[in-house]
């Protein structure tokens, strides 16, 4: 366990004068309670220390009796996403990591998730479209608030955002736009600020169209995300791949493999060059992630457009456009098969 570590922790056969120090030396209100050999035994708190006392417990007695053994931890695998979705469900503010042997590996503090490494880019995310293609599902529903694993994929967008520094979100709505705007408000709740860019219900503007809706012009680049996408896309890698690379737009790409379910034939004319048996054809998808430069935003128009078409007119201009790789998971959840394989139902 290296040192930063060992400031966060307290034997298990400590005394409670020996909890209220490791309290005070972690300056997180939490201390991790070990073993001798290590292995995590559970939590202690400042409120804890406070019940002991108020109980009649006296400094020198022992501090276990006091320690939460029942307590929510992650494994090393888990996202930084993944902690702040916790930590906004159940309204804690630290959490350990745990090895498979019970050792601490780290610890996800509330404080440091929302309140370091702050960027001062803006991001869009794109709630108005009315998700036809799910059918019934978003007939009451926007799509963008259906639910997985028990929250709206929006808010798993927007913590996303959150966990990777940035503060200030704008939010394109338009179909049911009242259920998106009440249910987040003005993003306090959310560790950021939130405003929302409306669409009229007669005119559409589209992907890239709703950013004349913003209501100054950015200093910086902006980051442009589907609400609908179940991701762990690293943003503030994309944005630093933006601006080390000096592109002027970038798409965040995937590789996408389909199956061809028969044999595949190539020919000459009427002669027979080779034969390929149910061939694996690869091709990189737009993910819905994109990054822009100030100067590109504020030149959008007030009129559908998809943000495609802002790229393709790009690349005519000869603009500097990059492809970001996203290696991670990705799901754009705009048919029922792909709601199901989000909710792990495939």
């Amino acid at each position: 366990m290296n040192e930063d570590l060992k400031r966060y922790c307290v034997r298990n056969d400590a005394t409670i004068l020996a909890g209220i120090q490791s309290l005070d030396d972690s300056e997180a209100g939490f201390s991790v309670v070990v073993d001798i050999d290590g292995k995590v035994q559970g939590v202690l708190t400042d409120g804890d220390v406070r019940r002991a006392l108020l109980a009649g417990n006296t400094l020198e007695q022992p501090i276990l009796s006091h320690v939460h053994t029942d307590f929510l931890s992650v494994g090393e695998e888990s996202t930084r996403t993944e902690v702040l979705d916790l930590m906004q469900a159940l309204k804690i503010r630290h959490v350990p990591v745990l090895g498979r042997d019970f050792h601490l590996k780290g610890i996800h503090l509330l404080s440091s998730i929302i309140g370091s490494k702050e960027r001062s880019n803006w991001a869009v995310i794109m709630a108005g479209g009315k998700g036809s293609r799910l059918g019934d599902l978003t007939k009451n529903t926007p799509k963008p608030m259906i639910k997985v694993a028990g929250r709206p994929i929006l808010e798993r967008v927007l913590l996303h955002l959150v966990s990777h520094g940035i503060r200030r979100i704008y939010i394109s709505v338009n179909y049911l736009s009242e259920q998106i705007e009440e249910y987040f408000g003005d993003g306090s709740r959310f560790g950021c600020q939130i405003d929302y860019l409306r669409e009229s219900p007669d005119s559409p503007l589209g992907t890239a169209g709703s950013l004349a809706l913003l209501p100054e012009k950015p200093v910086d680049p902006v980051f442009v995300i589907n609400g609908d996408l179940v991701t762990d896309l690293n943003v503030e890698d994309m944005l630093d791949f933006y601006d080390h690379n000096e592109f002027e737009l970038v798409m965040g790409l995937k590789p996408y493999l389909h199956e061809v379910p028969f044999g595949c034939v190539e020919v000459n004319d009427d002669r027979i060059l080779a034969l390929e048996e149910k061939p694996v054809l690869q091709k990189r998808v737009n993910v819905g992630a994109y990054v822009l430069a100030p100067e590109i935003v504020a030149r959008v128009e007030p009129k559908f457009l998809p943000i495609t078409e802002l790229f393709g007119e790009a690349l005519k201009s000869k603009l500097k456009v990059g492809a970001y790789h996203l290696d991670g998971d990705w799901l754009d959840v705009g048919l029922p098969d792909q709601l199901k394989a989000a909710r792990g139902q495939m």
